[in-house]
């Protein structure tokens, strides 16, 4: 069921779709993950008020290298990437959008039509109104009608509507933190929804030195260890519990075989953490782990085997002048 909220701005409009609460989502994925054999929280809770402050960051340490690439693409090939489709088009975005980059991507559509409607799908309704209602106060020419929801309900509920060629966004290498079943499914699911002459805008990290990799993700300041670490903060803020950070050490390792980097959270020694909103206990053994984050690693081949079992094709391959990361457009 879609249920609209409030409007913010006469050119914003935020739909819901109904079930279960952020609290409640992210109380019963806390108690799921921290009662399994190999404990784990969802890398999507990294995201609250801190953590997205922390991640912003992480975007500005040199060793995290890929913001910055990803914006060197977009503001070198954004003019030609907002023409790959025929026009006048509009924005799909998977994530919230409130990023640098996405501007970029608007700044380019509105250069070559007079109004552009952008519709981002984000899990919180809140990080959705945030960041639509200062896109549409910037940019005179901009609709946004926002769907609050987890990409695949979304994308499966029939909430969203097209008037022209569409160009999806999944940026920020946000694909690589799903699982390759997943990840397929999702890119898949998005394939779906897309129409002849519409587009799917993929950002990806690209394979490269186990090194370079893992300071990316652990880098020398800590700025990743502490946002790795305000997810057990989080916990503890909205869940009542009492994890002590401090007892927990960050780590990152690079599965070259996988090509994917993993994060844990290693407990320093046995301890019993009380999580009291859930009436969860969890104990922990010397050296064992939180699994918080994966992060895939792509090549051109494994993207062109995405995109044919989605029906797409890879139309138009950029890179950083590095190569260290690809922006990709998939269409049917």
């Amino acid at each position: 069921m879609l249920e609209p909220s409030a409007p913010a701005h006469p050119r914003l409009e935020i739909v819901e779709i109904a079930g279960a609460s952020a609290d409640e989502r992210f109380a019963h994925d806390v108690r799921v993950g921290l009662s399994a054999p190999a404990k784990a929280v969802p890398s999507k809770y990294f995201y609250d008020e801190l953590g997205s402050a922390l991640f912003d960051a992480i975007t500005h340490v040199p060793e995290y290298y890929l913001t910055v690439a990803e914006t060197e693409i977009l503001r070198e090939w954004g003019w030609e990437i907002v023409r790959m489709l025929h026009g006048p088009i509009e924005f799909l975005e998977l994530g919230s959008g409130s990023s640098v980059k996405t501007q970029l991507l608007i700044d380019e559509a509105l250069r070559v039509q007079p109004a552009l409607r952008y519709s981002p799908i984000d899990i919180s309704s809140q990080a959705l109104r945030t960041a639509a209602t200062g896109l549409v106060e910037r940019h005179a020419g901009l609709e946004v009608r926002a769907v609050a929801g987890d990409y695949f309900t979304v994308l499966a509920s029939k909430a969203l509507r097209f008037e022209r060629p569409v160009l999806a966004m999944l940026m920020g290498s946000n694909l690589g933190n799903y699982a390759p079943d997943e990840a397929s499914a999702l890119v898949a699911l998005v394939g779906s929804v897309l129409r002849r002459g519409d587009g799917l805008l993929l950002g990806v990290d690209l394979k490269k030195d186990r090194a370079v990799l893992e300071r990316a993700y652990d880098d020398p300041i800590g700025v990743t260890a502490a946002f790795d670490k305000n997810l057990l903060a989080r916990i503890n803020r909205e869940l009542d519990a009492d994890f002590d950070p401090r007892t927990f050490d960050h780590v990152v390792h690079y599965d070259e075989q996988r090509g994917c980097v993993e994060s844990f959270l290693r407990s320093r020694y046995a301890q019993r953490v009380r999580i009291a909103a859930i009436g969860l206990e969890v104990d922990f053994a010397p050296g064992e782990t939180i699994h918080t984050e994966s992060s895939y690693k792509f090549d051109t081949g494994k993207i062109e085997m995405l995109a044919d079992d989605a029906g797409l094709h890879v139309a138009k391959m950029w890179t950083d002048r590095a190569q260290r990361f690809a922006v990709y457009l998939l269409t049917p």
